[in-house]
C-alpha cells in the first residue's frame, strides 16, 4: 500500500539526469532503453515525413507507368519491390531508435531538397505540353495520344480547376467522389501521431510531443497550401487527373524528384513501422491479448523491441498483397479516424469526469473541440465508407468487450471509473430523502458478518432480498486505534472485495475498528451508505450453539489450488480469512451484546432480520438462475407475534406487513419463482373460522400479493381466557413466569413444525383438527420477531425464547419491521 514515503518513480515525477526509465514505468532497473531522442529528431522529423508522404509518395506512381521504365512492371513485380523496401525498412527499425533517427534525418534532408526543387520548378519552368500514358480503348484498341498542359501561372487555369469535376481514377477505374478524394487526401494528415508513437524513445515526452507535433503540422500545412496553390495555378485538370507523377515532368532536374519519392517512401515506412512496433510492444507488455502478442514482448539487451518490429513487419507484408493504394485508402482512413475519435473521446471523458489530475498544458484545449473532433470523425467515417465504418466500430466494440472481460492492468486507471464517480455523485445529490414515499420503498440491507466462511448462504440470501436496493457487507474488527501503529482495517478491503466478486453478489463493503462488536455495529448503522442510499434494515446471523460450517470447502465458486495461490501468484481467498470458530471456543459477541445490538437497531428506527440455519437452504434456491425446474417448495409466513397470547383475529400490524413484503420480494427472484407462498393465521379460542381469512385475503388482493392463506388455532400454552390488553413485548418482559413463557414458545414451535411439509388443506386446528395432505417441504420460514424487553437484564431470557421458538424449523428469518413498506393508494 502506498504511503507518504512511497517513491514517485512510478509516476515519473522524480529522476536524475541520465537515468533510464523502464518502458513499463515501474521504476525497476533493467530491460529498458534510454530515452535519448530530442524534440526535432523524435517528433518533428517523423511527423513531417509521414505527412509529406501524400505529396511525393502516396499520389506518385513511382513504380507504375510514370516511374522507372527500366524496371519490369506487374502485380508480382510491384509486390517484390514493396517487399524489398519493407525488408530494408524493417532492418533499420530492428537495429534500434538511434539508427532510425539518423536515417530519418538523412531522408528529411533529401525530401526537403526535392520539395525545394519542385517549388522552384513551378516558377522557373515555362509552359509545356506533357504527354500522357496511352490508355487502352474499349475493345483493346489504342486511343489517340493525350497531352496535359503546364501553363505557367495563369488565372484561366486556376478558374478551370476550382470546380469539383470528379472523374475516374486511372489506376483503379473507379469513379471518384468527395468521400473518395477525402479518404486519399486524409492520409496526408495521419502522420500527426508519429511523434506520440515514439514517446518511449524521447527525452522529455510531455514537452516534445505537443511542441513537435504543432511545429510539424504548421510546417506541413504551409507546404500543402503552397503546393495546392501552385499546382492549381499552373497545371490543367487533364494533367492533374491523368498523371499523378507530373512533378517529374515539370522539374528542373527530374531525378531529384525521384530521389525524394524513394526517400519519403522509406521515411514514412520507417516511421509507421517503428511507431506500430512500439504500440504492439506496449500492448504485449500489458498482456492484453495473451499469447497472440507474446512474440512482441521480446527485446534486445539494450531494450529495443525487435520482436515487435518483426511482428509489425509481418502484418505490413500481408497488407502489401492488396497491390494498389486506392484499394485500401478508404479502410485505412476509417481506421485512422477511429483512432483519432478514440483519442478525442478519451480527452473528452477526462474533462467531463472533472479529474483533478487532468491538467492539459495546451492553452487552447476545450471539451468543445474534443466533442467536435469525435463528431466530425464519426461523420466522415460514414461518408467515406459506411460498411468500413460500421465494421471498424464493431471491431472496436468487440476489442473493448474482450479487454473488459479479461481485465486490464490495475496500474492503468480506468476513465470509466472517473465518469461513474462523477455521475453517481451528481445523482446522489439529487436523491432527496425528504421525497421518499412508501410506494417506492425497497430494502436496503446492512449484513453484519463475523467470518464469511460460515455465512456464504446468508450472504447470497441477503443479495436476493435486496430487490435492487443497497446491500452493504459490514464487518467489525476488534481493537483500539490508540494502541495500534496503523489501521488494520484498510488492508482487509481487498479480501472482502474479492469475496464479493467470487460470491457474485452486488454488495458494497464497509469495515470498521471498534473495541466491541456492539459499538462497531452502531458505527456502521449510523455511517454506512451515502445520502439517500443508507441501510434501513439490519441483518444478523442467529446466536445459537450450532457449530459454524466452512462453506469455502464445499462451494464450487471458492474452489482453489492446493498450494494456496491463484492465477498470477495472488494469495488464495481462503488464506485471507481465518478458519471458522471451533465449537466451544470464546466468541467475540456475548448474548447480552447480541440482543443489545438488536435493540440499538430498533432504537435507530432500523428494521431487523435474524437469520437462522441458512446453511440448510436448498442450493438451487441460492443460484442466480431460474428455479423453475427445481423441487417445489413452500415459503411460510407467520405474520403474527407468536410469543404474545392475544393475537386478535386476522390482526396484521406494520411488522406483519413488513414480513409479507419481504416474502413477496423473495418470490420475485427467479430462483424462487416456483416456490409457493403460504400465510398462516392463528385464531383465538373464541374466533370463528373464515372471518380472519376473508379479511386477510381482501388485504392481499389490495396489495397484489399471491399467496395461500391457512388458519390454525393456538396450540397448548396460549391460554383459554383472553388476557388483558398489553403492549407488544410485555409478555417476555412481563410478570408471567419463565415456565409459562417457555411453554408458549414450545407450543408455537410445535405448531409451526406441524404445518411444515403439509400441502394446502386442513381445516382450523392444524395437525390435530385438519385433514391436510403431505406436500412440498418448506424451504424458508418467516417469523414475527418480538421487540427485545426494556429491561436489559432479561436479554438472555429473550434470546432463549427466540431459540425455542425457532428450534428445528430449518432455514428461518425472524423479522421485525418498524417502518411502513406498502400502501394501497395510487
Amino acid at each position: 500500500m502506498a504511503s507518504e514515503n512511497s517513491p514517485l518513480l512510478a509516476y515519473r515525477l522524480l529522476g536524475e539526469e541520465g537515468v533510464a526509465f523502464p518502458a513499463n514505468g515501474a521504476g525497476a532497473p533493467g530491460g529498458a532503453s534510454a530515452r535519448k531522442l530530442s524534440t526535432f529528431l523524435g517528433v518533428v522529423v517523423p511527423t513531417v515525413l509521414s505527412m509529406f508522404s501524400i505529396v511525393v509518395f502516396l499520389r506518385i506512381d513511382a513504380m507504375g507507368s510514370g516511374g522507372l521504365r527500366v524496371l519490369p512492371q506487374g502485380y508480382g513485380w510491384s509486390l517484390l519491390y514493396g517487399s524489398l523496401l519493407l525488408g530494408l525498412v524493417g532492418g533499420v527499425c530492428t537495429l534500434g531508435a538511434g539508427l532510425y533517427a539518423r536515417a530519418s534525418f538523412l531522408t528529411f534532408l533529401l525530401v526537403s531538397g526535392s520539395l525545394a526543387s519542385v517549388l522552384v520548378s513551378f516558377v522557373a519552368v515555362g509552359p509545356r505540353n506533357i504527354p500522357l500514358t496511352p490508355r487502352p480503348g474499349p475493345n483493346g484498341s489504342s486511343l489517340p495520344p493525350q497531352f496535359g498542359h503546364f501553363t505557367g501561372f495563369n488565372s484561366s487555369t486556376l478558374k478551370a480547376n476550382l470546380g469539383a469535376g470528379y472523374a475516374k481514377d486511372y489506376t483503379t477505374g473507379a469513379m471518384m467522389t468527395f468521400a473518395g478524394v477525402f479518404a486519399v487526401l486524409f492520409n496526408g494528415c495521419t502522420g500527426i501521431m508519429a511523434g506520440a508513437n515514439m514517446s518511449g524513445e524521447l527525452k522529455d515526452p510531455s514537452r516534445a510531443i505537443p511542441l513537435g507535433t504543432i511545429i510539424a503540422v504548421a510546417y506541413t500545412f504551409f507546404i500543402y497550401i503552397l503546393l495546392f496553390f501552385l499546382s492549381s495555378f499552373t497545371c490543367d485538370r487533364t494533367l492533374l487527373q491523368e498523371d499523378y507523377g507530373f512533378f517529374r515532368a515539370i522539374s528542373l532536374w527530374p531525378p531529384l524528384v525521384l530521389i525524394g519519392i524513394y526517400a519519403t517512401s522509406l521515411s514514412a515506412s520507417m516511421s509507421s513501422l517503428i511507431g506500430a512496433s512500439r504500440i504492439l510492444h506496449a500492448l504485449a507488455q500489458d498482456d492484453l491479448f495473451g499469447v497472440i502478442l507474446a512474440p512482441a514482448k521480446v527485446v534486445s539487451r539494450g531494450g529495443n523491441p525487435w520482436g515487435a518490429v518483426l511482428y509489425s513487419w509481418a502484418l505490413v507484408q500481408l497488407v502489401l498483397l492488396a497491390g494498389k493504394l486506392n484499394t485500401l485508402a478508404a479502410v485505412v482512413t476509417v481506421f485512422y479516424l477511429v483512432a483519432y475519435a478514440a483519442v478525442d473521446l478519451s480527452c473528452l471523458s477526462l474533462e467531463w469526469a472533472s479529474a483533478p489530475n487532468f491538467r492539459p498544458t495546451f492553452s487552447l484545449f476545450s471539451w468543445h473541440t474534443c466533442l467536435l473532433g469525435v463528431a466530425s470523425c464519426l461523420l466522415m467515417m460514414f461518408l467515406i465508407s459506411p460498411g468500413a465504418a460500421g465494421g471498424s466500430l464493431l471491431l472496436m466494440a468487440l476489442l473493448s468487450a474482450l479487454l473488459t472481460a479479461r481485465g486490464g492492468p490495475s496500474s492503468w486507471g480506468y476513465v470509466s471509473q472517473a465518469l461513474l464517480f462523477h455521475q453517481v455523485r451528481k445523482y446522489l445529490l439529487r436523491l432527496d430523502v425528504r421525497k421518499d414515499h412508501v410506494k417506492f420503498w425497497r430494502p436496503q440491507l446492512l449484513l453484519l458478518v463475523g467470518n464469511p466462511r460460515g455465512a456464504l448462504p446468508l450472504l447470497r440470501l441477503a443479495n436476493q432480498l435486496k430487490k435492487g436496493g443497497l446491500y452493504v457487507l459490514g464487518h467489525v474488527t476488534l481493537g483500539d486505534l490508540d494502541c495500534l501503529p496503523s489501521d488494520p482495517v484498510q488492508p482487509q478491503y481487498g479480501a472482502w472485495l474479492s469475496l464479493v466478486d467470487r460470491a457474485q453478489v452486488k454488495a458494497f463493503v464497509d469495515l470498521t475498528l471498534s473495541p466491541s462488536v456492539r459499538q462497531g455495529a452502531q458505527h456502521l448503522l449510523r455511517i454506512s451508505g451515502l445520502g439517500g442510499m443508507k441501510p434501513n434494515t439490519l441483518v444478523l446471523g442467529f446466536y445459537d450453539d450450532a457449530a459454524p460450517q466452512d462453506h469455502f470447502l464445499t462451494d464450487p465458486a471458492f474452489s482453489e489450488p492446493a498450494d494456496g495461490t491463484q492465477e498470477g501468484g495472488t494469495p488464495a481467498l481462503s488464506t485471507l480469512f481465518p478458519p471458522p470458530r471451533a465449537p466451544g471456543s470464546p466468541r467475540a459477541l456475548t448474548p447480552q451484546d447480541y440482543v443489545a445490538t438488536v435493540a440499538d437497531a430498533l432504537k435507530m428506527n432500523k428494521n431487523v432480520v435474524l437469520a437462522r440455519a441458512c446453511g440448510a437452504l436448498p442450493p438451487e434456491r441460492l443460484s442466480r438462475g431460474s428455479g423453475g425446474t427445481s423441487q417445489p417448495h413452500h415459503v411460510d409466513v407467520w405474520p403474527l407475534n407468536l410469543l404474545r397470547p392475544r393475537g386478535g383475529p386476522g390482526y396484521v400490524d406494520v411488522c406483519g406487513l413488513f414480513l409479507l413484503q419481504m416474502a413477496t420480494i423473495l418470490g420475485m427472484v427467479p430462483a424462487w419463482h416456483s416456490a409457493r407462498l403460504r400465510i398462516f393465521l392463528c385464531l383465538g379460542p373464541r374466533e370463528a373460522p373464515g372471518a380472519a381469512e376473508g379479511r386477510l385475503r381482501a388485504l392481499l388482493s389490495q396489495l397484489r400479493i399471491r399467496a395461500e392463506v391457512q388458519e390454525v388455532v393456538w396450540g397448548e400454552g396460549a391460554g383459554s381466557q383472553e388476557p388483558e390488553e398489553e403492549e407488544e413485548g410485555d409478555f417476555v418482559n412481563g410478570r408471567r413466569g419463565d415456565a409459562e413463557a417457555e411453554a408458549l414458545a414450545c407450543s408455537a414451535n410445535a405448531l409451526i413444525r406441524a404445518q411444515q411439509g403439509r400441502g394446502r388443506g386442513g381445516g382450523p386446528g392444524g395437525p390435530e383438527g385438519g385433514d391436510g395432505v403431505e406436500g412440498p417441504a418448506t424451504a424458508l420460514t418467516f417469523l414475527y420477531l418480538p421487540r427485545p424487553p426494556a429491561d436489559a437484564a432479561r436479554y438472555p431470557r429473550y434470546l432463549a425464547l427466540l431459540e425455542m421458538l425457532s428450534r428445528d424449523l430449518g432455514p428461518t428469518l425472524l423479522i421485525h419491521g418498524v417502518t411502513p413498506v406498502t400502501c394501497t393508494d395510487l
